[in-house]
């Protein structure tokens, strides 16, 4: 009796460790599971981050090259308004004198 006791204690023992070994096993799993999520979602952050940054940048260069053509194109603007009035005035002359005839 003794001796089977001994051998179902063994047996006991041997399946706790290799329960407890699996456990540790699955654990360590998980945690290199769980690290992998980690980067890979950290990766895809970073780019999304990325596009956003590149995407604001550029949105904050148009606006900067807009206002600085809005100044530099003063000079241009004020000859344009010039040339239309002179279009203007011309449009409103006649194209012959009142009193000459047409040619036969």
């Amino acid at each position: 009796m003794k001796a089977r006791r001994m051998i179902s204690e063994k047996k006991a023992r041997k399946w706790m460790w290799m329960g407890l070994l699996a456990f540790v096993a699955l654990q360590l799993y998980f945690v290199q599971e769980m690290l992998a999520a980690l980067m890979l979602f950290a990766g895809a952050f970073a780019i999304l981050a990325t596009v956003a940054l590149a995407l604001y940048l550029i949105d904050r260069a148009g606006q900067w090259s807009l206002e600085w053509a809005g100044q530099h194109s003063r000079p241009a603007l004020h000859l344009a308004r010039r040339g239309w009035a002179l279009v203007e005035d011309l449009s409103k002359k006649p194209f012959r004198h009142p009193r000459s005839e047409p040619v036969r």
